[in-house]
């Protein structure tokens, strides 16, 4: 269905689809939806692997600490 306007109305429609494009280029928001995407991976990646650091390290103190009660219960 096209429907005819007037020349002035085309003219008008052009102006403001020109002026909107900018606003809604969809490169530039998928870019930076990605980047945001992408540095939120890498701080759980980090925040992970610290996390998982502690606990192994926890786990490590723990052990010598039951294993040097039991020496010293013996």
């Amino acid at each position: 269905m096209t429907e005819k306007y007037s020349l002035s109305r085309q003219k008008a429609e052009i102006a403001f689809s020109a002026i909107q494009a900018p606003f809604f280029s969809k490169d530039e928001a998928v870019q930076e939806l990605a980047s945001i995407t992408q540095s939120r991976e890498a701080k759980t990646l980090r925040l992970r692997e610290a996390r998982l650091a502690k606990e192994l390290e926890d786990r490590a103190s723990a052990t010598s600490a039951l294993l040097a009660k039991r020496a010293g219960a013996r």
